[in-house]
């Protein structure tokens, strides 16, 4: 295999971050390396100088968009291998324009994602976060736990809305436990949704009959607000609304009334607006659970991310198929 000259554009803490030695030895070995290594800010001379030479990017978090005029800057560049998630903040047209090859390692940040939701909607079944907090003011009698309902996973129904990386993931987590699994997504294959373990529905159904509802679909203009006061109120009483998505999917003044009421639970890892405003009856409530967004990659499992896009680069210079490109198609309606 040829050395390409590779660039990782990232901010600082995040290179840091994503690259031990391991990451960086097994970067030397399949791309030639300059100076300087990783940049933010690709419009230095120094960076520029980099970008005419360079033939690969490895970017991540603080890569700043990659437009007309940067791109004029890097008439070598054949491929980005893109070390998280969504590759929405810096790709354009023009890159899809040059043809530049894009990998994404958003399959490996479905991990914990998918890992958080799973003890989610477990929790959810024993309202263990909600107790928790009961047990602040309850400290000498647990019998205030029965006023939760019945505490109990065995025959309960979790509803998935969105068959995505993520979704797909939470599906095939729970086929091992005694729940029924309904998913909605107008763009999942029957087959697909069966074999993970689900069944394939429409929203309404999947909503009047869920005990758990967990959510993820991309934010996209046609996703803001999926789940309204509407959808909310098809949910039974007794409810838990699990995000783990993005917030503009879930309408948050809707979400307020119902878990004020006490009608509904709610856990969330995401908000809209992130972070809610202070002001927020959320931040409250005893039936909410809310954490500042941490289902993702973090700590030692951003380099499980890196460790995917050098699996990527090293297919792409041996010439075989890539497994986690980005296509324009996809580009336009994922996350």
């Amino acid at each position: 295999m040829t050395r390409p000259h590779a660039l990782l554009v990232m901010d600082p803490a995040t290179y840091r971050l994503q690259f031990g030695q391991r990451q960086l030895h097994r970067l030397r070995g399949l791309a030639e390396l300059g100076d300087p290594i990783c940049t933010d800010d690709l419009d230095t001379p120094s960076a520029r100088r980099r970008l005419r030479e360079s033939e690969v990017l490895l970017t991540s978090w603080g890569c700043p968009p990659l437009t007309t005029e940067r791109l004029a800057d890097a008439p070598r560049l054949r491929a980005v291998f893109h070390c998280a998630g969504t590759v929405r903040p810096f790709v354009t047209e023009e890159v899809w324009r040059r043809g530049i090859v894009v990998t994404s390692a958003a399959d490996a940040n479905a991990i914990p994602v998918a890992e958080f939701t799973l003890a989610a909607v477990i929790f959810a079944g024993k309202k263990a976060p909600f107790l928790a907090q009961d047990a602040r003011e309850h400290r000498d009698d647990w019998s205030y736990a029965s006023r939760r309902g019945e505490l109990s996973n065995r025959g309960r129904t979790v509803g998935v809305v969105g068959f995505s990386r993520v979704g797909r993931r939470v599906a095939r987590s729970l086929r091992g436990l005694d729940m029924d699994v309904l998913v909605a997504d107008p763009y999942a294959a029957e087959e697909e949704v069966s074999a993970a373990g689900g069944r394939l529905v429409a929203l309404p159904e999947l909503l009047r009959r869920s005990h758990v509802l967990t959510l993820h679909v991309p934010s996209l203009p046609a996703t803001r607000h999926l789940i309204g006061a509407a959808e909310l109120a098809m949910l039974p009483d007794g409810a838990t609304v699990i995000n783990t998505a993005r917030g503009a999917v879930l309408d948050t003044a809707a979400l307020e009334r119902e878990c004020a009421a006490g009608r509904l639970d709610a856990i969330l890892d995401v908000t809209d607006p992130e972070p809610l405003p202070a002001e927020s009856v959320l931040y409250e409530l005893p039936n909410v659970m809310i954490t500042p967004h941490i289902a993702g990659s973090l700590g030692s499992e951003t380099r499980r991310m890196s460790d995917s896009a050098l699996d990527e680069l090293e297919r792409h210079l041996a010439g075989l198929p890539l497994r986690t490109a980005v296509t324009p198609d996809e580009f336009a309606v994922s996350a």
